[in-house]
């Protein structure tokens, strides 16, 4: 503590200001509005999942320690693997580069959904059709606070989870306090 009281009343207290938008300098492209960015940068990229067979589950952009991370999560039918995911590492890079989009330095991260991934967002959920989930819900439906079986329907006020005895069950999705794929491996 007394070697900073020494450089403080040697150098001072330093002060900080950052103005965007003045003096030629542009806005942080993610200012504001970051669903907005997420977009631009879906778009930009779009191309090239197509151009691969590959769907976008869910991409994040967020500040993890002093660095920024973009992160893909795609699938494909029979699967992502390594190579899907190198490709699309480089190629999304490079397009991304050339865009001008994203003026940092960042870190790209391009990976499966994993296969007990959790479910958050219209889009994951809309990926998740036909497969296997486990949802719990902070009220009781019909009696119950959890729901296992294959997604058969998700809209943005239910879901439609068929289980395994035949029966289907309606879960409100203002209910959900968490819902992911329900591997094999992970059932009872």
């Amino acid at each position: 503590m007394a070697t900073c009281a020494k450089v403080l009343t040697k150098v001072g207290a330093a002060h900080f200001f950052v103005l965007y938008g003045a003096w030629g300098m542009e806005m942080d492209p993610r200012a504001g509005d970051g669903e907005a960015f997420v977009a631009k940068v879906e778009a930009v990229v779009s191309p090239v999942l197509e151009a691969h067979a590959l769907k976008l589950v869910d991409l994040q952009w967020r500040r993890e320690g002093r660095r920024w991370v973009l992160r893909f999560f795609v699938d494909k039918p029979g699967g992502a693997g390594i190579v899907d995911c190198q490709r699309l590492s480089h190629e999304a890079g490079d397009v991304l580069d050339v865009s001008g989009l994203i003026p940092e330095s960042y870190d790209l991260e391009v990976s499966s959904p994993g296969l007990d991934r959790e479910l958050r967002t219209d889009r994951e959920f809309a990926w998740a059709v036909g497969k296997d989930v486990r949802c719990w819900v902070r009220e009781p439906v019909d009696g119950r606070l959890e729901f296992a079986g294959r997604l058969e329907g998700a809209g943005p006020e239910r879901l439609a989870i068929a289980a395994a005895d035949g029966g289907t069950a309606e879960v409100p999705r203002a209910l959900l306090t968490k819902a992911r794929l329900d591997p094999p491996f992970r059932r009872k």
